[in-house]
């Protein structure tokens, strides 16, 4: 069996990144950072070959992703099983709004209990199937083949745990980048990690990182 390269990104800036608002379901756009950001990005991918692109539906990783379809020739595939972790209440507040709010449910999600979910948001642990069914679901038609999927900051960070074999609840020592370019291999069901968090192509600008567990995802 041939392995699938999977090229892994995290859509572009947005205002809700920057104010770190939880974005979950939220259909927040890129500011004009991130618009920047998504072409500098398509121009580093101009020569990977593409299959296919796959996106999120929401707006802010569509955009990135239509960013890289206009200079490799290709539609942008939208599916909604790409979308960042449902956050339920705790979206449109800052994680300082929801620890004075919320204190137990502040601990628990930054402990990253498995089992909690905000109040009409996901579990960790039904987010990180969700994840990990999908990258598969999606890289297997594409046996010796590279494809692009747009996603969102806590769907980066499963693929990196399901990869590397980093418990669930493990604290995050690696960087989820703004546009950064992130490489998987998929082969018989198994996802292998070739590269991480290559920012070179957004010359010297360094993107915003999460700074506590999925707050700017």
């Amino acid at each position: 069996m041939q392995a699938t390269r999977i090229i892994l990104i995290r859509h572009g800036e947005t205002s809700w990144n920057t104010e770190t608002r939880i974005q979950g379901h939220t259909d927040i756009d890129l500011n004009a950072r991130g618009r920047w950001q998504a072409q500098r990005l398509a121009a580093a991918l101009v020569d990977e070959g593409l299959a296919a692109i796959y996106s999120s539906d929401l707006s802010r990783a569509h955009s990135t992703a239509l960013a890289v379809a206009q200079t490799s020739g290709l539609e942008v595939r939208v599916k909604p099983v790409l979308r960042e972790r449902a956050f339920g209440t705790f979206e449109g507040r800052t994680f300082a709004e929801i620890e004075a709010q919320w204190p137990e449910d502040a601990r628990r999600w930054r402990s990253r209990d498995p089992s909690f979910g905000p109040p009409g948001g996901e579990s960790l642990q039904a987010f990180y199937d969700r994840c990990v069914r999908a990258i598969h679901e999606l890289a297997a038609p594409h046996e010796g083949q590279a494809v692009a999927m747009v996603a969102h900051g806590g769907v980066l960070d499963c693929l990196y745990r399901a990869a590397t074999g980093q418990a669930l609840n493990a604290p995050r020592s690696w960087v989820v980048a703004n546009a950064g370019i992130n490489r998987l291999l998929r082969a018989s069901d198994v996802l292998t990690l070739v590269g991480w968090a290559d920012v070179g192509h957004l010359e010297g600008e360094p993107p915003l990182d999460e700074l506590c567990e999925d707050v700017r995802a």
